[in-house]
């Protein structure tokens, strides 16, 4: 049996795995238990199997595919990964796995996993039926014409702001806003709908709400604009349009475009919950292109969100973007071996790089409120706080994510790579770098 080889995650990365902080809780408790009958990485794909005594007289069964990763086990838990395989990848994390032939259990798991995804690729490649065209050009007409109506009467709202007036706003509430929006879910515009929602807390937020009102009040009548005429528009600006009133695109069309093959690095991700929709952000950069990319995805209550691309790691994969003005979301069209660790992404950049990106980003986007950014420097107290690079350029963190002691912490006064999601109001922090470790914000 040969010595377990350096783990590439540590045990904040496998915290971030867990669906809650009592899931993590219970798998440290039980990676250090005396429970374990056996433990084993290797084969191919690479793995993890474990065997912990359960309830009853036979021990659970724990799979784990690294390259996705992928997880399994025979215990009657519904959260995912279970406290079972978050503590055997704890203990792999801590050295405690030695490598090994894997047991049959392993093998029939990989194997069937195998013929699934097999079955799947079959299944998207085969060509619809005249009748199924036929379906589904119906459904998309009546969401047109449904979407269409939407957009007038947002523009009729829209215009009755500017013609009574906003000076009252600030006494209403939400429920104006709430009201409009929750039309546009019924005409199936929920990106238009999301717009409207996040203009509802702007009355409340202090001296110069007027001016910020009306500024994004301002875009909106640009995007419903836009969106009631969008044959006028260059293709790529059209698409990011469609995108932001809430049009989907075919996972077949984007998997069709060209692919943009890198090391893609997980530098940071953040999770939001918004009407029981939980969704999250995974922010890859590429680390010979340089190049930015969103893997979003989406779970409704009692289901699982994907984890199988995990902070402070890299994979060879070739991603192919969803079509827009400004591309940003992505998704992986193949993965070319496991992904490896990264305790430090690059290249990094200078406020003054991450600027002049984020610049380009709107001049293709204006209606973009989020940007990653990877930028180098040093933290500096203040109101607010401010990240400082090399070259003395500064960039306001959030105010409203309070003081940031934790990552003043990590940083310990020394230089660090700050990967943030650049807003109108400041970074809003997703992970820091020390050179060794990454550790979430």
């Amino acid at each position: 049996m040969s010595e377990p080889t350096e783990p590439p995650w540590t045990a904040e990365q496998v915290q971030g795995l867990a669906p809650d902080a009592s899931s993590f809780a219970a798998a440290r408790k039980l990676a250090g238990a005396s429970g374990w009958s056996a433990t084993g990485h290797g084969g191919t794909p690479a793995g993890l199997w474990g065997l912990c005594k359960g309830s009853g007289s036979t021990p659970y069964q724990i799979c784990v595919d690294l390259d996705e990763p992928a997880y399994r086990c025979s215990c009657p838990s519904r959260k995912f990964p279970c406290k079972h395989a978050l503590a055997l990848l704890l203990r792999w994390s801590s050295g405690q796995v030695a490598a090994d032939e894997p047991p049959q259990f392993m093998t029939d798991w990989t194997t069937s996993r195998g013929a699934r995804a097999e079955k799947k690729a079959q299944q998207a490649a085969a060509p619809r039926t005249e009748a199924q065209e036929r379906a589904a050009q119906r459904r998309a007409d009546k969401r047109a014409e449904s979407v269409a109506a939407g957009i007038a009467e947002l523009r009729t709202w829209l215009s009755d702001q500017v013609r009574h007036g906003i000076a009252g706003l600030d006494q209403a509430g939400y429920r104006p806003f709430e009201q409009v929006a929750a039309r546009l879910v019924d005409a199936q515009a929920p990106g238009l709908a999301g717009a409207v929602r996040r203009l509802a807390p702007v009355p409340s937020s202090g001296p110069g709400w007027e001016q910020r009102l009306l500024a994004e009040l301002s875009l909106l009548h640009l995007l419903s604009g836009a969106a009631a005429n969008p044959e006028a528009l260059p293709e790529d600006l059209a698409a990011t349009v469609q995108s932001r009133v809430g049009q989907a695109v075919p996972t077949e069309q984007v998997l069709a475009s060209a692919p943009v093959r890198d090391r893609w690095q997980v530098v940071g991700t953040r999770d939001d919950t918004e009407d029981k929709l939980t969704s999250r952000r995974v922010w890859l950069r590429g680390r010979d292109t340089g190049r930015p990319a969103l893997v979003l995805s989406f779970a409704m209550p009692g289901q699982a969100l994907p984890v199988d691309l995990v902070l402070g790691t890299e994979l060879d994969a070739e991603l192919t973007y969803y079509p827009g003005a400004a591309p940003l979301r992505a998704l992986i069209a193949a993965r070319h071996g496991a992904p490896a660790p990264c305790p430090a992404p690059g290249p990094a950049q200078t406020v003054a790089q991450a600027l002049d990106e984020v610049g380009a980003a709107l001049a293709g986007d204006p209606w973009l409120f989020q940007w990653p950014v990877l930028v180098r420097g040093v933290l500096a107290p203040g109101t607010p706080w401010h990240l400082v690079d090399p070259d003395g350029d500064a960039l306001p963190l959030d105010p409203a994510l309070g003081e940031p002691w934790r990552l003043a912490a990590v940083a310990g006064g020394h230089e660090i790579t700050l990967a943030a999601e650049w807003g109108p109001a400041g970074l809003r922090p997703l992970a820091v770098y020390d050179g060794t470790e990454v550790v979430r914000a």
